[in-house]
């Protein structure tokens, strides 16, 4: 016993040297998606910053993301070229989180400027940090934006995968318990409140890679607590989904969808 207490050191320097190796640092992926945060927000940080700074700024969040990106590049990828191109998203993503803003302040009576949702939404904050991880995850990085997604997971209680595509104008309300899966496409100007659920039917590994969770199309609206499940489930445009219902199978576009009596009633004809 005494044996294996003074060996277990050695042990463990095997794994921390491998881990390091081989996995991005969480806190320094935290400490990058903060600079960019405060660099494309400046009402986050409170600070006013020259031509000249903004630009030191820029750079060295390059910087700071090649170095992340080190352990995990897939071999055939250059740090610097990978870089770049996810760089040269950031004006689109900030374009597309400017309209979710908006969607915020045109949505909710509660919000009254575009700074509050700024600083004080969760709903915004975990968009925000998803339209940054799937843009990494669409690079082929591996981990990071898992850790991203996980990072906001753990802030705002909204767990959205890194693999799932939004459209723009998205709007999540409260958001608590929201569960979007890696394989789930939203389309534009959807509206989402807190407890959805957008799953599969079941969980087995050998579905990897294949489509497991739902289609929302545009125009949406999906109440709070409802559950939509599988890969071929399509929510039509402009359909509601209302409160805690149960969905596993399509409906058309312009369908409302409720609990009555404890049944629930589709209406397939009612266009919205």
């Amino acid at each position: 016993m005494e044996t294996t207490i003074k060996s277990f050191p050695r042990q463990l320097e095997t794994l921390h040297e491998r881990c390091y190796r081989e996995v991005p640092s969480k806190t320094g992926a935290v400490e990058f998606l903060g600079g960019l945060v405060a660099l494309l927000f400046p009402v986050t940080h409170g600070q006013l910053l020259t031509l000249d700074e903004i630009e030191y700024r820029w750079a060295d969040l390059q910087l700071h993301f090649s170095r992340l990106i080190h352990p995990v590049i897939p071999a055939h990828q250059s740090r610097s070229e990978t870089t770049k191109r996810f760089f040269a998203c950031i004006p689109e993503l900030y374009l597309d989180l400017i309209e979710d803003a908006e969607m915020f302040n045109e949505s909710d009576p509660a919000a009254h400027s575009m700074e509050e949702i700024v600083l004080s939404y969760p709903g915004f904050y975990a968009i925000m940090v998803h339209r940054f991880a799937h843009a990494i995850h669409n690079l082929g990085i591996p981990i990071l934006p898992r850790i991203l997604s996980e990072h906001a997971h753990s802030r705002t209680g909204i767990d959205i995968h890194p693999g799932a595509t939004v459209g723009r104008h998205f709007y999540i309300d409260h958001g608590t318990g929201i569960v979007i899966g890696e394989t789930c496409v939203i389309g534009q100007n959807v509206k989402m409140y807190q407890g959805v659920t957008l799953g599969a039917t079941f969980v087995k590994k050998e579905l990897e890679g294949k489509k497991r969770h739902p289609t929302i199309e545009d125009n949406v609206i999906l109440y709070a607590g409802c559950t939509i499940l599988g890969g071929d489930t399509v929510v039509g445009a402009g359909s509601i989904i209302g409160g805690s219902v149960w969905l596993t199978e399509s409906v058309p576009a312009g369908t409302k969808v409720f609990h009555k009596a404890d049944i629930i009633t589709t209406f397939a004809s009612e266009r919205l």
